[in-house]
């Protein structure tokens, strides 16, 4: 299979792909990067083409690129005390209510 060649890939792979790119793009990441960057996800998420003669078949799809931000998340607060974790909603909470009394 040449570079950039997709027959391999499934119709859903192809889908995925398209999906997670224009979600770069929404975000400010030029046209050929946010390619780049969604069949780079979509490989680490299935191994790769799943039809016969692709580098994935036969694997199961763990979907690790999907699950990276629920494996990372809450560490910065587990580690604080209760305390700290209460002043600082308390910072936040003063914080939104100034930002809407200056926006009125």
């Amino acid at each position: 299979m040449s570079q950039g060649d997709k027959s391999k890939y499934t119709d859903k792979q192809k889908r995925k792909a398209e999906h997670i790119a224009e979600s770069y793009e929404a975000r400010g990441v030029p046209e050929q990067e946010a390619e780049a960057r969604a069949w780079a996800t979509v490989n680490k998420d299935d191994g790769g083409g799943k039809k016969p003669g692709g580098s994935g078949r036969g694997k199961t799809t763990g979907h690790p690129a999907a699950h990276k931000g629920g494996a990372t998340g809450g560490k910065a607060s587990a580690g604080r005390t209760a305390e700290a974790r209460s002043a600082s909603a308390r910072k936040a909470a003063a914080t939104r209510k100034a930002n809407a009394a200056a926006r009125a």
